[in-house]
């Protein structure tokens, strides 16, 4: 069979047009190129970062058969990654008349900005949500927001208005829901399984067709830079102005989006977004899912991937202390050959992980607590939403018939030069009962098994008194107080 030859351009739909880049840089953002080569304005640059979304726009893709339009950070998004997409920006909201979208006229009504830096980027989250939910709660209008910050209203206006746009119009009559159709037909026609290669040396790119197709160029390509949510590599370029090429773009891998639960264990592929997994944990082990609402803002929960997460390595990394805790496995593949290791093994010092040239994060296993356990993790931050975590803890416990601990798992973020496992504090616990005193016995091991540095986010000191402080948290959890602790049940 003669090989497929690679194709040389990026194809997407922008807006209501068909596009197709054949010189695009590895390190170009989707908000750079919409400002200086397409002149679209709306969509602003704030941070840089993804934490304001001034940049916030709209980017469909095909999931499953169906089209899901998620709210992204285009400031740190690359055009590289957009490959049979359509992304969505605050100037295809305009009617054929000229008037105000729906959404729109509600923030003008209900005087919901002012300076109007950041009011496109609200815009578009709230129309991501409309679009979801007609007559969203209030609850639901505060998660959509946690990626938009404004200076100078304050939320109570924009939360108005929010909940008014149905008044406006109707979700089902708005005009990006009424071309679906001919959206997913375009976009199935764009998504045809090839290779694109684009560029050369410091200017290549690479958007793999399938995922033995990206094992095989990362084999040959150890040195490559795996781009797949860019909620971290978006930042090496947009504030340290790293080289991350050659570039290889693997968000539109659908073999790297499974997510299932089987044998008391839900596994995870490396592609799946906080987004994704979220219904899924929050039911099964409900403390990951208010944990993930923590987790950056909604376009960074859309954007960022569970095994980008644990690959990155960094000490601070939210889902690796529950997970270790929890007892999860991790598969690496190279080539065409997988392993498969405990997920606290994969963790070998700061910045260095058990990972072979060319190999990679395929999926991560996670064990259900068992009937009776009880499984909480706790994140303390300096703000509480879409803030990085000063320090995490997370405890797996089981307590025997006679009260005593049958087994405990303790693992903390923020602790160490990686995700670690308290050996010591376990070792004093497991075997005696489960009461105040014997925690209390427990606390001096922290010492043993921490020594936490002090940075921006806090205090050597701070950290080691918080951790000891979340393992008395838990304890009063789990006698008798009323807390947000998961009970493991038999599935």
């Amino acid at each position: 069979m003669a090989k497929v030859k690679p194709r040389t351009e990026i194809r997407f739909i922008l807006n209501g047009e068909d596009v197709a880049l054949s010189d695009v840089a590895p390190d170009e953002t989707l908000l750079d190129w919409l400002r200086l080569e397409r002149r679209l304005r709306g969509s602003k640059e704030g941070c840089a970062e993804g934490d304001c979304g001034a940049c916030t726009v709209l980017v469909g893709r095909l999931s499953g058969g169906k089209l899901v339009y998620e709210s992204v950070n285009a400031c740190i998004r690359f055009v590289g990654s957009l490959d049979a997409t359509h992304v969505v920006t605050i100037e295809h909201l305009k009617g054929k008349d000229g008037n105000l979208h729906p959404v729109q006229q509600a923030m003008v009504d209900f005087h919901g900005s002012q300076c109007g830096f950041c009011t496109p980027g609200f815009v578009m989250s709230l129309y991501g949500l409309w679009m979801k939910s007609a007559t969203p709660s209030d609850a639901e209008i505060e998660k959509s927001l946690q990626g938009n910050l404004c200076r100078c209203t304050g939320y109570e206006a924009i939360v108005r208005a929010a909940k008014a746009i149905s008044t406006y119009g109707k979700a089902a009559k708005d005009p990006l829901l009424a071309e679906r159709k001919a959206i997913i037909a375009r976009l199935s026609a764009l998504k045809d399984g090839r290779r694109v290669e684009i560029g050369e040396d410091k200017q290549r790119l690479v958007v793999p067709g399938s995922l033995d197709d990206f094992a095989k160029l990362y084999k040959d390509e150890p040195k490559a830079t795996i781009v797949a949510g860019s909620t971290d590599v978006g930042l090496w370029v947009t504030k340290h102005m790293r080289d991350i090429a050659p570039a290889v773009f693997i968000a539109g891998l659908d073999e790297l989006k499974a997510i299932s639960e089987t044998d008391g264990a839900i596994t995870i592929g490396a592609g799946v977004t906080y987004t994704e997994a979220f219904a899924l944990l929050a039911r099964r082990i409900p403390t990951m899912g208010t944990l993930l609402n923590r987790l950056g803002g909604e376009q960074v929960r859309n954007m960022g991937t569970i095994g980008g997460n644990i690959a990155n390595g960094s000490p601070i990394g939210d889902t690796p202390p529950p997970l270790i805790a929890l007892g999860a496995r991790l598969t690496l593949r190279r080539g065409a050959k997988s392993r498969t290791i405990p997920l606290e093994d994969f963790f070998v010092a700061y910045g260095k992980q058990d990972r072979q040239p060319g190999e990679f994060v395929e999926s991560v296993t996670v064990p259900l607590p068992a009937r009776g356990e009880k499984f909480a993790v706790h994140k303390v931050s300096k703000r509480r939403d879409e803030d990085i975590t000063s320090t995490l803890g997370a405890f797996r416990l089981a307590v025997a018939r006679d009260g005593t601990v049958a087994a405990i798992r303790v693992a903390f973020g923020g602790m160490a030069a990686t995700p670690k496992r308290a050996f010591a504090v376990e070792a004093a616990l497991i075997g005696k009962p489960w009461t105040e005193e014997t925690v209390e016995a427990a606390i001096a091991a922290f010492d043993t098994d921490f020594t936490p540095l002090t940075d921006m986010r806090a205090t050597a000191e701070y950290r080691m008194l918080a951790a000891k402080n979340l393992l008395r948290r838990f304890f009063i959890e789990t006698s008798g107080t009323k807390a947000p602790v998961q009970v493991g049940r038999a599935a």
